[in-house]
């Protein structure tokens, strides 16, 4: 059996940065307000017309073939992980297959929200390993701001989420405990609807059971309508206390697990990437496991939560920085919606 490792890595954010004082021309907040609850100074957005998710990742994808020493005929799978696809089907990994002009290979679409690019990895770990494919690229693309709702309303959310995408090249190695050394994937479903977006959605009628003043319809005859964009329905939503108390304890947890796994100590990381969603739960995961700052790499201040992009971003951006070197030992970790996590231990 083969071992897997990243042979390269590339990441793309638009020019268009929004600062915090910039989002207080569309809602009542301020740039303390929004630092003081997630760290957040500023983000990027894409340009509405000319960027989509698939473009942001084309780019990305570029430089991380580029890296790798590698073409794009020579791909041979693409694992896509983004919430926010370019159409609702079909999926982006086609769509970057085109792009790119690369064959008929084939391509996954993940829906894993922000632990999506750690699913897609160990989905391309595995296939590296029985020897199915020898050029795994994958993309973890978002564009969220064209979905936001920034009025006052919406500021718990909007204020958090930003554009980008980063992208890997995954190919087999025969060094000896080099490459990723194990991932670890976990869900519970329980919570499902404290991190949500209700629409577009087979189950709407179900949620309308528990709006007892929306307007008089037969469950089924469900459209969209002005009462759904007034209501919100249509806009993410977030129970933001919820989503904290649960990844804060899933966060070490699945960082301890794959240090078990390996027989190595939390002393014996030497960068963790976390998914950027909130620099308070990366403050606290830190803290819980006694890191040091230069064990921790966080860019959330100047890219907001990027979803399934934030991973790929940080570590392409960690090693661009001269912050990860050969030999280092890289943990990622992700929590998101589902509630879905997950890490992957690699040994550079």
């Amino acid at each position: 059996m083969f071992q897997s490792k990243i042979a390269g890595m590339g990441y793309y954010v638009p020019k268009n940065v929004y600062t915090n004082n910039d989002l207080t021309r569309f809602m009542d907040t301020s740039d303390e307000w929004i630092q003081e609850r997630t760290g957040i100074k500023e983000r990027r957005y894409a340009d509405r017309l000319e960027e989509t998710t698939t473009t942001m990742a084309v780019e990305a994808a570029k430089i991380a073939i580029e890296r790798a020493k590698t073409t794009a005929q020579e791909i041979d799978f693409i694992i896509f992980a983004t919430l926010s696809p370019d159409y609702y089907f079909p999926g982006c990994g086609v769509l970057l297959q085109r792009e790119m002009g690369m064959k008929e290979i084939g391509a996954l679409d993940i829906r894993n929200q922000c632990s999506g690019f750690v699913y897609a990895l160990s989905i391309a770990d595995q296939f590296i390993k029985t020897g199915m494919y020898k050029n795994i690229l994958v993309v973890g693309s978002e564009k969220q701001s064209f979905a936001m709702d920034y009025s006052t309303r919406g500021r718990s959310v909007s204020v958090i989420f930003g554009d980008g995408a980063g992208a890997v090249v995954v190919q087999p190695t025969t060094e000896e405990g080099k490459g990723i050394l194990s991932t670890h994937l976990h869900a519970d479903g329980a919570d499902a609807e404290k991190l949500a977006l209700y629409y577009p959605g087979a189950s709407a009628g179900k949620w309308l059971e528990n709006k007892p003043n929306w307007p008089d319809k037969e469950l089924g005859d469900i459209f969209m309508t002005p009462e759904m964009l007034e209501d919100g329905s249509v806009t993410a939503h977030m129970d933001g206390q919820a989503v904290f108390k649960k990844a804060v304890v899933k966060f070490p947890e699945v960082i301890a697990e794959a240090l078990q796994k390996n027989n190595l100590q939390t002393g014996d990381i030497d960068m963790l990437i976390p998914h950027q969603a909130n620099l308070r739960i990366s403050q606290y995961v830190q803290k819980t496991l006694g890191l040091s700052d230069d064990q921790v790499f966080n860019n959330i201040q100047k890219y907001g939560n990027t979803t399934a992009a934030s991973v790929p971003i940080a570590l392409c951006e960690a090693w661009e920085q001269g912050k990860i070197k050969d030999g280092d030992l890289v943990c990622l970790a992700a929590f998101g919606a589902g509630f879905t996590w997950g890490s992957a231990l690699i040994r550079w």
